[in-house]
């Protein structure tokens, strides 16, 4: 007899691959692969079948994308091989110091 643990990520892949690709869909099963703390400071959009990550610094970006080999095969399992295929993590650029308004003059 196998533990339950063992036989719960198959019964979700086995779910989510039943139900249609949806934001939702991903989402929860982004959530699934990565864990609560890492899916609260992410966002995640399916563009085709490459996952955009959006992450709010560099240390994030860098502990998501040294281990995507890891969240994608993990993300594979749970929706199918062909679902996502890449994962782009992107973080915000710097401002745009071109559209900043100039400063009045101090007297």
């Amino acid at each position: 007899m196998r533990p339950l643990t063992q036989g719960l990520p198959g019964a979700l892949a086995e779910f989510l691959r039943d139900v249609p690709t949806s934001n939702g869909k991903v989402g929860f099963a982004w959530k699934a692969a990565v864990g609560t703390g890492l899916e609260r400071v992410t966002s995640v959009r399916l563009e085709g079948s490459v996952l955009l990550v959006d992450v709010p610094d560099r240390n994030w970006e860098r502990e998501i994308t040294r281990s995507s080999g890891v969240i994608l095969a993990r993300l594979q399992t749970l929706l199918g091989r062909d679902v996502v295929t890449e994962i782009l993590v992107r973080r915000p650029g710097p401002p745009d110091l071109g559209q900043r308004r100039p400063r009045p003059p101090r007297h």
